[in-house]
């Protein structure tokens, strides 16, 4: 009995040394983990007023379609819970539309993106100190009250169509994550960022048969029946397939080309594109 119980509390020592070395080992794992982060963000250095814009800002709603619904790239700033769409600052000696298309390559890594300004933002209400102090807090930075990323931003807005199936998504240095949310499924975004999407979404909609040419939205060729499901994941309805293909076909802008055989028993659909031009 009592080599028993001595056996016991051997065991016993040996889990709680076991123990001790793991709750050491994440311990130490996670000030490792700490300190790099805290390291990388001391190499960094915040946009200056000297290279930048002050009071000049851009937000992008990027749309994507992956086949069934048209999808929002969103971003997640580091350590906030803020959702945002990406944005960025005008550097001084580059065009506005140039400072746009560095962002979103940025973000995608795509160079050739459909891009169409459609409005600026500059309520009163874009003021947000404390939103701003937060995100670069969060990231290891602390401003003064009287720093430029503290003022007012007049933001001028852009949309982006491009093909889902081309981009990785990147996140820039002040976020954790940037991904693709459903129109239906957008978390809460900060500031005016939902109006944004909404006036984009807007836009889009009222300018989609002149704006379809030229999009990034489809691949090179595409069925009636995949130019109709951007249709309707845009418009947020479902169209007449008979009424839908006899408007397209009228408006002479498709060029048709071979038939797509899938090895199916369906009928071949005929593969179109955008006439040139």
């Amino acid at each position: 009995m009592l080599t028993f119980c001595g056996e016991k509390r051997k065991n016993q020592l040996i889990v709680s040394i076991c123990d001790n070395n793991i709750l050491f080992l994440r311990i130490f794992n996670f000030h490792l983990k700490k300190n790099h982060f805290l390291e990388g963000k001391g190499n960094r250095k915040l946009p200056s007023r000297e290279e930048f814009m002050p009071h000049l800002a851009y937000d992008s709603v990027i749309f994507g379609f992956n086949g069934k619904q048209l999808k929002i790239l969103i971003l997640e700033y580091h350590n906030t819970g803020f959702f945002a769409l990406p944005g960025g600052f005008v550097k001084r000696n580059e065009n506005l539309d140039e400072a746009v298309q560095r962002g979103l390559t940025e973000r995608t890594g795509l160079k050739e993106i459909y891009l169409e300004q459609f409005h600026t933002f500059g309520d009163t209400l874009r003021a947000a100190p404390d939103v701003m102090r937060t995100i670069l807090a969060a990231n290891g930075f602390e401003v003064a009250d009287d720093h430029w990323l503290l003022s007012r931003f007049i933001s001028v807005a852009y949309y982006a169509l491009i093909n889902y199936d081309e981009v990785s998504p990147r996140p820039d240095e002040l976020s954790d994550s940037i991904n693709w949310y459903a129109l239906d499924e957008l978390p809460p975004l900060m500031m005016d960022h939902r109006r944004i999407v909404e006036k984009a979404l807007e836009t889009l909609r009222g300018n989609l048969d002149r704006k379809l040419i030229g999009m990034n939205l489809l691949p090179v060729k595409f069925t009636m029946k995949t130019l109709q499901q951007v249709y309707e994941a845009i418009l947020g309805e479902k169209l007449r397939r008979t009424t839908f293909q006899r408007k397209m076909l009228g408006m002479d802008i498709l060029e048709r080309h071979e038939k797509w055989f899938t090895g199916g028993a369906h009928k071949a659909p005929y593969l179109y594109s955008f006439k040139a031009g």
